[in-house]
């Protein structure tokens, strides 16, 4: 079932999903090499602005998402407000995360806590995207 926000018949959100997915477990991945590393301060900066970025790219993500979301009906849209209510809680963790940064709290205690939980969400979330892809059809135009 083809879905209405796609460029050339080919589905925006998916496209825009994968900036926020990666710079967002390559923070995870930085804030782990700070702590548990060297404590160089080029994991805390880059942590801190691929975060940064991994909101951006989810709100930028979101508009082609919800697009998509209200053209859906039955399972498909049960599916869908999961998944939205979600990514939802993640960015919601992620923005309660990056405060905590700014006023200077220490990555090794509750920042370092939301990630995990935002990566263990958000696995939930991109696992029910690609079952709203691959066995409910969502974004697939059939030939």
């Amino acid at each position: 079932m083809r879905t209405p926000a796609s460029i050339a018949r080919h589905p925006i959100h998916p496209m825009l999903v994968t900036l926020p997915i990666g710079l967002w477990i390559f923070s995870f991945v930085c804030d782990l090499l700070f702590v548990l590393g060297s404590g160089a301060s080029l994991w805390f900066t880059l942590a801190f602005w691929t975060l940064i970025g991994g909101l951006a790219g989810a709100l930028i993500a979101a508009i082609p998402g919800v697009i998509d979301m209200l053209s859906l009906s039955g399972q498909p849209k049960k599916l869908a407000l999961t998944h939205m209510s979600l990514n939802v809680a993640i960015v919601v963790l992620y923005a309660v995360n990056l405060g905590m940064r700014f006023t200077g709290a220490s990555i090794a205690g509750y920042p370092l806590a939301l990630s995990g939980i935002a990566i263990a969400l958000l696995t939930v979330s991109a696992w029910l995207g690609a079952h709203m892809v691959y066995v409910h059809r969502v974004a697939v135009t059939e030939e």
